[in-house]
């Protein structure tokens, strides 16, 4: 049985933006195509669709809260998305849904985002996160896999130091001076899906680089490595702020397609601030649509 409703039924019109290269195609309900595993993977092509890393589904605002669906390029629902609930924010920003606050519904929990400004297209968004979890039980994640020290054994039998997170979504910080993509295509693919998770994980490979400051690059879910994520960020974020080795308050996470500002709290509560791009907005062709629908 599945965990998530049926798929919903979209508009043919989209917009398009993207956080830090992380890009995102907000649609809003409709009648011209049903948001199925398929017909979402096809949308999210590069090359035959509107290309994108993921979709966010707009529902009608229902007493000053507007409720959300996420889909990854694969055509799988997932949880939430932080750069993807600050581009939606954006959207709602430009077509002048009143204010520049919004509560959204994403799986069932609340979210406020602010839009604290625009410059050319470029969005100033932060997103209150909610408050964040650690151990094996906030990730589902069976806690026999780990040894008597808290560590996962890796694909070539080293011991990782694992952190289990989860900001809404779960996932799975390696914490490493090793932090190279070499490393991460072995750990990526191999923590992603790990037989002990219950729902599979976002993974990370990070460390600090100074007071307030880490890199980390990232793994997900349905999409593989990622140039930017805003709830791995928050992730990264946390797990240091949870092993000591940052102290509570901004962490600057920097990943290859640029920074995120996280703030977390002594009780991990957790706010993202940075910027959305505009990049476009379209319309799904009818043939597009009548393969969709085939």
């Amino acid at each position: 049985m599945s965990r998530w409703p049926p798929p919903p039924r979209l508009g043919a019109s989209f917009y398009k933006a993207h956080g830090l290269g992380n890009d995102y195609l907000v649609f809003e309900h409709g009648d011209a195509w049903t948001a199925s595993p398929s017909a979402v993977a096809s949308v999210c092509d590069r090359y035959r669709g509107a290309g994108s890393d993921g979709i966010v589904v707009l529902g009608p605002e229902r007493d000053g809260v507007f409720p959300l669906r996420m889909f990854n390029p694969d055509g799988s629902e997932f949880e939430r998305s932080g750069n993807g609930l600050r581009v939606l924010a954006s959207h709602l920003a430009r077509r002048g849904s009143g204010g520049s606050h919004y509560t959204v519904d994403v799986a069932g929990e609340r979210v406020v985002l602010e839009v604290h400004g625009v410059v050319e297209g470029v969005y100033d968004v932060s997103c209150e996160m909610g408050t964040a979890r650690t151990g094996p039980e906030a990730v589902e994640l069976d806690p026999a896999a780990l040894d008597a020290d808290g560590r996962l054994a890796g694909p070539a039998g080293e011991s990782l130091r694992v952190i289990p997170v989860n900001v809404g979504n779960p996932h799975m910080v390696v914490l490493s001076e090793d932090v190279t993509e070499e490393r991460l295509a072995v750990l990526g693919p191999y923590l992603v899906a790990h037989p002990a998770l219950a729902h599979g994980a976002n993974v990370q490979l990070a460390k600090p680089t100074g007071p307030g400051a880490c890199e980390a690059l990232i793994w997900e879910r349905g999409v593989g490595r990622t140039s930017a994520s805003g709830t791995s960020s928050c992730a990264v974020a946390v797990a240091l702020v949870s092993e000591g080795l940052q102290p509570a308050g901004e962490i600057t996470v920097r990943m290859p397609g640029g920074r995120l500002r996280v703030r977390v709290s002594e009780t991990y509560d957790v706010v993202l601030r940075g910027p959305v791009a505009e990049v476009c907005t379209g319309d799904l062709a009818p043939g597009l649509l009548a393969l969709l629908n085939d």
